[in-house]
C-alpha cells in the first residue's frame, strides 16, 4: 500500500510541475519560480484543501476517493489514459465506459480558462458541475465551498442541501417552472443514455423521494425544451441584480455542457459583471 501511495504521489508532483499556470487560467508574473502549478493552485482547481494535497503528494494520505482523484485529474488536465493511470495508482478502477463522464478534455479546459472575463462552468450530462472559473464563483457563489456530491444543478433547484443554500437567487426569463422542467428533461435524456450509471440513478431516486416538485416533473409526460439558452437575473448580494444572457454550449464527443453568462458591452450589467470579475481575481490571488 505504501508503494502505491508513493506512485500516486509521484504522479501528482510530476503532472503538477508539467502544467502551465497560464493554461490553467492563472496569471504568470515575472517573479514566479515554479515552472508548473503551485500546490495551492492545484488545491484551488480541484476544490481541495492545500494540506490534503500536500499529504497526497507526500504519500501520507490514504485511500483518496474516486471523486478526489477525478477532481485532481481534471485540475491537472490529464488525458483519458493519464486519468486512468492516476485512478489505478490510487487503487481505484477507472470510470467505466457507458457511465456519465466527468472528464474535461485538456483542450476544453484551456479554452475555458482563457475566457476568464466571463463566468464559465462546465457540467456533465447529469448537470454535475465539474469545472468553473473564478468569475463563475464571483457571480454565483464558490462551488468549492460545498461538498463535491452537492455540486449539481438539479440538487440546487430541487434539493434542500448545501447546493440549494449556497446558490445566489436566479430568476429565469422563461419562468422558473419552465427552467426546472428543462433540467428534468435533460436528466431523463441522460438516464435513457446511461441506464447503468449508479450515481445518476442515485441522484434521480434521491430527488424523487425528497422533492415533490421534482417527483411531479419526473412523472409528467409533457415534452420540455432542453436547457440551451436563457436570460437570467442573478440577485447578487454585493452588486445587486444582474441581467445576463445564459448560453449552453455542447462539447462534441465529450457529452459536456459549457455554460456561459454574458452582457452587452457598455451596459450597466456588463459593468457589474466586470466588478465581480475583478473581485473574483483578487480573491483567487489573495490580494
Amino acid at each position: 500500500m505504501a508503494t502505491a501511495r508513493s506512485a500516486f504521489a509521484a504522479l501528482l508532483r510530476a503532472w503538477r510541475d508539467r502544467l502551465s499556470p497560464a493554461d490553467a487560467g492563472f496569471t504568470v508574473t515575472d517573479g514566479r519560480r515554479a515552472p508548473g502549478l503551485r500546490r495551492e493552485e492545484l488545491a484551488q482547481l480541484a476544490g481541495l484543501s492545500v494540506d490534503y494535497v500536500l499529504r497526497l503528494e507526500q504519500g501520507r494520505a490514504k485511500n483518496p476517493s474516486a471523486q478526489v482523484v477525478g477532481a485532481l485529474a481534471r485540475a491537472l488536465q490529464l488525458s483519458r489514459a493519464e486519468r486512468d493511470r492516476l485512478f489505478r495508482s490510487a487503487g481505484l478502477l477507472p470510470p467505466r465506459d457507458g457511465t456519465v463522464s466527468t472528464h474535461v478534455p485538456p483542450g476544453i479546459q484551456r479554452l475555458a480558462a482563457r475566457l476568464d472575463d466571463i463566468p464559465v462552468g462546465v457540467f456533465a450530462a447529469d448537470w454535475t458541475l465539474v469545472w468553473w472559473n473564478t468569475t463563475w464563483s464571483a457571480l454565483l457563489g464558490d462551488p468549492s465551498a460545498i461538498p463535491a456530491a452537492e455540486r449539481n444543478l438539479a440538487r440546487a433547484l430541487f434539493g434542500t442541501g448545501a447546493a440549494q443554500a449556497a446558490l445566489h437567487p436566479v430568476e429565469s426569463e422563461r419562468g422558473q417552472d419552465a427552467f426546472a422542467a428543462s433540467i428534468v428533461a435533460d436528466l431523463k435524456d441522460a438516464v435513457s443514455r446511461y441506464p447503468h450509471d449508479a450515481r445518476l440513478d442515485g441522484l434521480v431516486r434521491d430527488l424523487r423521494e425528497t422533492s415533490d416538485a421534482f417527483a411531479h416533473q419526473w412523472s409528467t409526460d409533457t415534452a420540455a425544451t432542453p436547457h440551451t439558452a436563457d436570460r437570467k437575473t442573478i440577485r447578487h448580494p454585493e452588486v445587486g441584480d444582474i441581467l445576463l444572457d445564459c448560453d449552453v454550449l455542447v462539447v462534441p464527443g465529450a457529452d459536456l455542457r459549457m455554460v456561459t453568462y454574458t452582457a452587452a458591452t457598455g451596459s450597466d450589467d456588463a459593468d457589474r459583471l466586470d466588478l465581480l470579475r475583478v473581485a473574483g481575481a483578487r480573491a483567487a490571488t489573495g490580494a
